[in-house]
């Protein structure tokens, strides 16, 4: 593998380490089964790449990203807890209308961005020959800061009370924590954060387009499962650190797959690829736990 390559892959992984820390809040945190981020990631991109075509600043750009995530979030909660909707069946009705939410706001299947600002422009310069090592400085920076900020809030008075809600509802609601609104409140962060991780891939990717958030919720949940094998903890700032990890890895893996020659895999084996790794990372928790056993009877 080349060293464009590489950090190509790990360019990738620190963005879906965004969506990871997303899927984190809800799968684990908050225990709501959420299908709701193949919407809210292409409607992150589609929101940033509209206002970068339309000539607004970079960073407001990815502002407005974050904001329409988080309602895309609300509103997946808000079915549930006010209409009483089944958590996924909520998520898979939000999922479905912002496609077509998605293509209103670009007014096309894919928004090209080639040649506009972005906001890794200023510390690339005009040419762009540094583009494939600053970028992934960059998005690593903003990485850090996510995960520094998450484990901030969590251990603050609001986040233990969210993270009670999602560990025992019926607990937390006789505690006096009002579980609906850390729902709705954990949900918008959680698809806030997605979706920034849309509006950054589109401006590393050139452009936008309506069907880019396929799968991703597949991705989380391997970079999630994958990092929890990795690094075991009750401790949440250990858990979004493997959160991280597990998306890095998780690309590394699918670019090492790819550039291998000796396995024959190209471009169009992606989903095979995803769908073996995806699998392996669901088994490879019982794997562990049963080498564990076999161990502990030895000895």
């Amino acid at each position: 593998m080349t060293p464009i390559a590489l950090m190509g892959a790990l360019e990738i992984g620190l963005i879906f380490a965004l969506v990871a820390l997303g899927v984190l809040i809800s799968f684990r945190l908050l225990n709501f089964p959420d299908l709701t981020a193949d919407g809210s990631f292409p409607l992150g991109g589609a929101v940033a790449a509209t206002l970068i075509a339309g000539g607004h600043d970079p960073w407001f750009a990815c502002a407005m990203a974050v904001l329409a995530g988080a309602a895309s979030g609300w509103l997946t909660a808000w079915l549930h807890v006010r209409l009483n909707i089944l958590q996924l069946l909520a998520s898979i009705l939000v999922m479905i209308g912002l496609y077509s939410i998605n293509l209103r706001i670009m007014g096309a299947p894919n928004l090209p961005l080639i040649g506009a600002p972005t906001v890794f422009s200023p510390f690339i310069g005009e040419q762009f020959e540094r583009g494939w090592l600053v970028q992934p400085a960059v998005l690593a920076v903003i990485i850090v800061l996510a995960k520094l900020g998450l484990d901030v809030f969590f251990a603050s008075q609001a986040g233990l009370a969210m993270r009670a809600t999602g560990a025992n509802p019926r607990m937390a609601r006789a505690q006096g924590i009002a579980t609906d609104r850390m729902i709705l409140i954990g949900m918008a962060l959680s698809n806030a954060l997605i979706a920034f991780a849309g509006a950054l891939y589109v401006q590393t990717q050139g452009g936008a387009d309506v069907s880019m958030g396929v799968g991703t919720i597949v991705v989380g949940l391997a970079a999630v499962i994958i990092g929890e094998t990795l690094l075991p903890s009750r401790s949440l700032w250990v858990i979004t650190l493997a959160t991280v990890l597990g998306a890095l890895l998780y690309r590394l893996l699918i670019a090492l797959a790819l550039n291998a020659d000796f396995i024959g895999l190209k471009a169009q084996d992606l989903n095979l690829i995803t769908a073996v790794l995806v699998g392996f990372a669901l088994v490879l928790p019982k794997l562990k736990a049963k080498i564990f056993r076999k161990k502990g009877k030895k000895s």
